[in-house]
């Protein structure tokens, strides 16, 4: 409980500190495009990379292919999952409910719940669960947003992103064990440590744009309540017939009941995308995600 609301806090302190930027104007539209892209192109790929780097597994390895496995099956079921369930919504809010569906926030709360919760053990499983998320939010992910009737465009958009590129030269170091060269993996580690700042601080300047009597959306409800509770819920019972360890089985679920995904009001706001909608998605989910969090971890246990 501890570590989920100090996590709450930072986030939302740092949202406060883009909001007021914007709002006294220390950063007008074209900074805010510029931190933008440095988010996306640069500070992401160096986060992604660093994180691969830092998974290197020991011990039971059956049980890094199990949460694997799974991962890769949860992944598959919110691609469907998000296309069936948002499917009558206007197309800007439907590329930002799939990508929210698709992609959490598994990743800056997931890790540190897991340890907090798991041990070490944790940690290093729920890196291992994270990878098919990472490689899916910059392959299908993307491609919700940067789509276009050119299907060989997308591809090569997509494929050529740099956050794909780190995923791919990521898979590689952890498999082989291989270290960055000194210096380089410094300077990887420090532009991509700026990742949650510069990403929450860019939402917080997207939300500055809103007009706060818009801000309740019946939508963003419905998305919220699929996002935390419908899809760990299905999780858990599917993996409750499947012969798992239980640390293997808690941690599935509770990655599963991540709010959306930074990235959600990042991209949209790349591609002009109804960047205001997924911000209010971002910012609604990971408030309700603090009382839901804290009652998927008491249930497991």
């Amino acid at each position: 409980m501890k570590t989920l609301l100090t996590l709450q806090l930072t986030i939302f302190l740092l949202v406060a500190v883009g909001f007021l930027m914007k709002k006294i104007h220390i950063i007008g539209p074209q900074g805010q495009k510029n931190i933008n892209d440095l988010v996306i192109y640069l500070i992401l790929p160096c986060n992604i990379l660093h994180a691969f780097t830092q998974s290197a597994a020991d011990g039971n390895f059956m049980k890094y292919l199990e949460i694997l496995l799974i991962s890769i099956g949860i992944q598959v079921f919110c691609v469907i999952y998000g296309k069936v369930m948002f499917r009558k919504e206007p197309e800007g809010r439907y590329k930002c409910l799939q990508y929210g569906t698709i992609c959490s926030n598994a990743g800056f709360l997931g890790n540190p719940i897991a340890e907090g919760i798991y041990g070490a053990e944790g940690l290093v499983l729920a890196s291992v669960y994270l990878i098919p998320q990472r490689i899916m939010m910059w392959s299908s992910g993307l491609a919700v947003f940067s789509g276009s009737s050119d299907k060989m465009k997308t591809l090569k958009k997509v494929v050529t992103h740099p956050c794909i590129l780190a995923c791919v030269l990521g898979i590689i170091l952890m498999v082989t064990g291989l270290p960055l060269p000194p210096g380089l993996d410094g300077a990887v580690t420090a532009v991509g440590n700026c990742n949650t700042a510069m990403s929450m601080m860019v939402i917080g300047m997207i939300l500055a744009d809103i007009d706060l009597k818009d801000f309740w959306d019946w939508t963003v409800v419905k998305y919220t309540v699929h996002r935390l509770v419908v899809i760990p819920a299905v999780v858990y019972i599917v993996c409750s017939f499947l012969p798992l360890n239980k640390t293997v089985l808690g941690l599935c679920v509770l990655l599963a009941a991540m709010p959306a995904g930074a990235t959600t009001s990042i991209l949209a706001e790349k591609y002009q995308v109804d960047s205001p909608f997924a911000t209010k998605m971002v910012i609604f989910s990971t408030l309700l995600s603090l009382p839901t969090i804290c009652l998927w971890s008491i249930f497991l246990q």
